[in-house]
């Protein structure tokens, strides 16, 4: 006989009890910068109408989702490193689990549409406003929202259909798809079959449409006359393309290879990096590396007398 789980414990980092201090505090300041560089972000391109181009609507989207994306897990695990509150509703993970999948999915999906806008402004500039309109670029926010939340029914509902009968523990700072698969005491090859062809085909999916407008946008950049030109083109995509290997590159790690399951310790350390870490960075990486967010960051200060 199961008996039925109505909590779980989140363990993860556990082990370093001298720690719990450090980490509440890392966390709640990574989350604190993570909001306030992306509302900043967000303020920027709206303030600067030379900024509502098809690239910085995506970026302010972009923001957006990160700042979302950062607040399912931060807030909570700041909690648990801070009180050792450690305890989670099964409801609440379950809805944890579902959010931070939506946002995450979209993030990959927003990451793809971005470099295809790229590949649409440096390989067709002549046809980028007839292509980019408001509506396509519209159209591709909700489509990946849509998709996003497709991802994120399939992997909860077939996580959350496993059998728990103790020991409640997952190994990790937040109830990520693995960690509560490993918890439960079904068999779950199914479930890790599942997460493998639907994460690594989205990951697959993404990741090509990158590589690929990337490799056209390079091609194109090394044609180019000038180098003043191939400068100016290498800077409107150099910044993205930072984001794209910090996100993908750990994505790809945790879920798209077989055995994912299988090292929720190791996954507990890269897991803070696209969680916590790329949403506070990239606020900083589009900003510092890109010289019209930079001129229209100065215009509203010395537009609010911060400089003279």
């Amino acid at each position: 006989n199961h008996t039925k789980i109505t909590e779980f414990l989140l363990v993860g980092f556990k082990s370093h009890p001298g720690s719990q201090l450090f980490l509440s505090v890392l966390f709640s300041t990574m989350y604190a910068i993570t909001v306030v560089g992306n509302v900043c972000m967000i303020l920027i391109i709206r303030m600067d109408s030379k900024l509502h181009t098809p690239m910085y609507f995506f970026l302010e989207n972009l923001s957006a989702l990160d700042i979302c994306y950062s607040s399912v897990i931060t807030p909570r695990a700041t909690l648990i490193f801070s009180l050792d509150r450690r305890n989670i509703s099964y409801n609440g993970c379950a809805s944890q689990m579902f959010f931070f999948s939506l946002f995450g999915t979209t993030e990959a999906f927003f990451l793809a549409v971005m470099a295809y806008d790229r590949f649409t402004a440096i390989c067709n500039p002549l046809l980028y406003q007839v292509i980019m309109n408001k509506r396509l670029c519209v159209f591709m926010v909700m489509a990946s929202y849509l998709s996003g939340c497709i991802n994120c029914t399939i992997q909860t509902g077939f996580t959350f259909s496993l059998s728990f009968c103790g020991p409640k523990e997952i190994n990790h700072f937040f109830c990520d798809v693995a960690a509560v698969m490993h918890a439960s005491c079904s068999d779950t090859l199914v479930n890790e079959l599942v997460m493998l062809a639907v994460c690594g085909s989205i990951i697959t999916g993404t990741a090509l449409v990158v590589f690929i407008s990337y490799g056209y946008i390079i091609i194109t950049i090394v044609q180019m006359p000038s180098a003043e030109s191939r400068h100016k083109a290498f800077s409107t995509c150099s910044s993205h393309m930072l984001t794209i290997c910090l996100f993908f590159g750990t994505v790809f790690f945790m879920y798209a290879q077989p055995g994912a399951t299988s090292s929720p310790d190791k996954s507990n350390t890269i897991s803070i990096f696209y969680t916590i870490v790329i949403p506070m960075l990239n606020p900083f990486i589009y900003t510092l590396r890109n010289k019209e967010v930079k001129g229209s960051l100065k215009k509203q200060l010395k537009r609010k007398g911060f400089f003279i």
